[in-house]
């Protein structure tokens, strides 16, 4: 299994179930990863964006193409 590696920073928690749920449908092994933190009420959310997806290098290419085929970008 290769490793996992951040392939795109995420705007919003609406972005991150969309693509999501297209990853699953194509089968894409992937993690999202928010960054809220309850202690510090998602400050980091504000200056780094929600979250970050991560998969296989090899899938990188697209995934991206996926993503920038989302609407509202």
């Amino acid at each position: 299994m290769e490793k996992f590696k951040k392939i795109l920073i995420l705007k919003n928690e609406i972005e991150a179930k969309l693509l999501e749920s297209i990853l699953k449908d194509r089968a894409i092994s992937h993690v999202i990863k928010s960054y809220h933190d309850s202690a510090l009420d998602g400050l980091f959310q504000l200056q780094q964006g929600w979250g970050h997806l991560e998969a296989a290098i090899s899938d990188r290419a697209e995934i991206k193409s996926i993503y920038d085929d989302l609407p509202n970008q």
